[in-house]
Order: structure tokens, then sequence, then C-alpha cells
């Protein structure tokens, strides 16, 4: 019985994993949300792992909020970088595998192809600066971690793009979606079915990974598939505009494809459609 420890289980990338944790009785999951273990403590941390033996350490805890991180520097370093190198630190301590979540915003958004694992980082925004260090972090302190990046991730679970549009749409609101960025959007379904199978199958081959749903869109293309999924009214429908840029106070990478032929030895990917498609049929 191998037990896994996952950080920040209130998110959504948590509640997809809680969601399918039935389907592994050979794996204890301890699930506890950032008010239960803060990984900013690092005594709290080195307690229970102290206390509980963790073979994994999911770590799904982050600071999010792309825009706030702009004037919240210290906050977002604290939580996305200090807080992880301390918890990479115990990971090596107690021999605990860390599954770390990253994100698309550690690069530029300058390539017109595919980020593979190995191309040069350079984040511009407080965000992705953080997120990178943390990443750095991990590298230094220890050997047994996956850095899995992922981007655009949404859920049926907390707060994300699709649930917004989702709400915007029964509202009957008037649309105005930029088509600046090109990205996947992925649901946090199937990266949660990919950290499980590195887990089950007891994979070692340890480092960074891309994962993301197949092929590529910008917020307003994946906003019109979301509202044709909807299969609603005419007369229903919001009304759907697109413009090319809009203001924000932190820079967003311009192209954030990543590429997966790494993570699709370990798992079959889909489709973004494929799977925004399988949610909305399942969970509307």
């Amino acid at each position: 019985m191998k037990t896994v420890l996952v950080t920040g289980a209130n998110g959504q990338l948590g509640q997809c994993i809680q969601k399918i944790q039935s389907k592994y009785p050979t794996i204890r999951f301890h699930f506890k949300t950032s008010n239960e273990l803060d990984i900013t403590d690092v005594k709290a941390v080195n307690d229970y792992f102290a206390t509980y033996s963790v073979e994994y350490c999911v770590n799904c805890a982050a600071y999010t909020n792309v825009e706030l991180a702009e004037s919240e520097i210290e906050k977002a370093f604290l939580i996305n970088a200090e807080a992880v190198k301390s918890l990479a630190e115990i990971c090596a301590k107690y021999q605990t595998t860390l599954i770390h979540i990253s994100t698309d915003y550690v690069f530029d958004g300058t390539k017109t192809s595919p980020y593979t694992e190995t191309d040069s980082t350079n984040a511009i925004s407080v965000y992705g600066a953080s997120k990178l260090k943390g990443e750095e972090y991990i590298q230094e302190v220890m050997n047994r971690y996956f850095i899995i990046r992922t981007s655009w991730l949404y859920a049926e679970f907390g707060k994300n793009f699709y649930k917004t549009i989702l709400q915007k749409a029964s509202e009957k609101a008037n649309l105005t979606i930029t088509t600046e960025q090109k990205g996947t959007p992925t649901n946090a379904n199937d990266l949660a079915a990919l950290i499980l199978k590195i887990i089950e199958t007891n994979n070692t081959h340890y480092g960074i990974y891309h994962f993301s749903n197949e092929g590529e869109a910008t917020w307003y293309d994946f906003t019109k598939e979301i509202l044709m999924n909807l299969n609603l009214p005419e007369d229903q429908q919001p009304s759907l505009k697109s413009v090319e840029s809009y203001q924000t106070k932190a820079a967003r990478p311009k192209n954030s494809v990543l590429d997966k032929a790494k993570v699709r030895k370990i798992i079959p990917t889909i489709s973004w459609q494929e799977s925004l498609k399988s949610l909305m049929n399942n969970h509307l």
C-alpha cells in the first residue's frame, strides 16, 4: 500500500484526484487543504513527514492569481518558490518522490513551435518567475521528482476560465474574448490521471514533463467551443466577439503550446476539444 500526500487538495486538480481515488485501492491518499497543511509552514510540513511514511507527495498547492501576483510579489514567491524549496528538502530527507505542478508561464511565448522540456525558460510575469524559481529549487535539492508543466487548466471544480464562461452563458452576458494568446486548454481530470499513472506504475524516469491536451487554441476558440457544446437555443445564446488584445497587469506568453512527445510514453493524450466535450457531457 503506497501512501500519497496531496497538498492543496481543495484546488481543482486536488479535487480531480479525490474524485478518482476509489479506482486506486492500492494507494492510501492523504488529502490536505492549504488550511490543513500550509506548505509555507516548514515545521508543520516536517512534522507531518516525520509522523507519516509518505512515498509520494503531489504538490497542488500554489499561488495562481496571475494578475494579483504583480502586486503580491512576496506572497507569490513565498508559496511558489520558497515553500517549494523547503518541501523538496523535506521530501529528499524522507526519501519521498515529489510530483510538482508547474506552468507554461515559465516561457516567454516568443517561440513559434511547441515548447519542449529542454527549451530555454524566460518568464515574463511575477507568477511565471515564481513558478520557475520553484522548479529550479527542486532540481537543486533533490533527484526523485517529476515537474509537470501544464497549461490553461480547467475542470468542473474551483475557479477557472471554463466555469466563468458557463456562468456568463447562463446570464446571457455579452462576451468579448482575446485572440492574442495561443495555447492548449487542459482538462485537470486528464492531468490527475497522468499523476496517478506515474504513481501506480512506479515510474522512475524523473525530470521535467510537459502535459496538456492536444492541439492549440486561443481563448476565443476555447470560449466558442464551450458555447457550442452547450447546444443553447438561438435566443439563449450569449453574443461572442473577438478582440486581438486586452489590457492586463501581467504579461502573458503569446504562444505557450507545449510539446507532449515525452509524456506520451507514459499516457495517451487526446485533443482539447474531445476532452472538453467529454467533461461537458458528463457534468452538465
